[in-house]
């Protein structure tokens, strides 16, 4: 999961405050034995066993249950969170791996598919495409969000629940879901409240 969308998730903000930033350690891990594909019509990846294969990403530690039960309802029923060992990488190589340079093995937790194997789609989910073609409309525009914990668990829940059009590629998680149109619906109760008492 990329950093934004993280912190997003667990603090309402791709932009974090810096003391809610330092409560997590963000570390580059491989995860072996396991491929990473686009989820078809959607933005997302999903990662399923496969013995031939490796999935690069992070490690992050610090999260707490709370952290935890905010990315389970993220993520929702279509994935099962699993523990696994992942390796820290000590060097990070090219997209193919090339030049990787693992460290320590840890024990740590990913959400695998558990949906329906024909939903994704074949070959490797492209991590760089999605951060520039996709990126902001699961974040947003960092003023947008700034200082504030703008993300309500019930709304989350409710997304996650399939609440939402069905030809959304973020499924409801994005910056359009069904998060951010109640959010911008609070914010002009606020503003209409401030205008008539000017």
């Amino acid at each position: 999961m990329a950093p934004q969308v993280l912190h997003r998730v667990c603090y309402g903000t791709p932009s974090p405050l810096p003391y809610q930033k330092a409560l997590l350690t963000i570390r580059p891990a491989i995860l072996h034995s396991y491929s990473r594909h686009k989820v078809s019509g959607c933005d997302y990846p999903a990662i399923t066993p496969d013995a031939s294969a490796s999935v690069r990403g992070t490690l992050v530690t610090g999260l707490t249950d709370g952290d935890i039960w905010r990315l389970d309802i993220f993520e929702g029923s279509e994935y099962k969170r699993e523990s696994v060992s992942v390796s820290l990488l000590t060097e990070v190589g090219d997209e193919a791996g090339k030049g990787n340079v693992e460290g320590e093995k840890v024990q740590a937790q990913t959400y695998v598919w558990i949906a329906k194997p024909d939903e994704l789609e074949p070959g490797e989910w492209d991590f760089g495409k999605f951060v520039k073609r996709k990126m902001r409309r699961w974040v947003g525009r960092d003023e947008e969000y700034q200082g504030e914990l703008r993300s309500s668990i019930l709304e989350v829940d409710e997304m996650v629940r399939g609440e939402m059009e069905k030809d959304d590629p973020t499924r409801g998680r994005g910056k359009g879901g069904g998060i951010t149109e109640a959010l911008e619906k609070s914010d002009e109760a606020k503003d209409d409240i401030l205008g008539s008492a000017v």
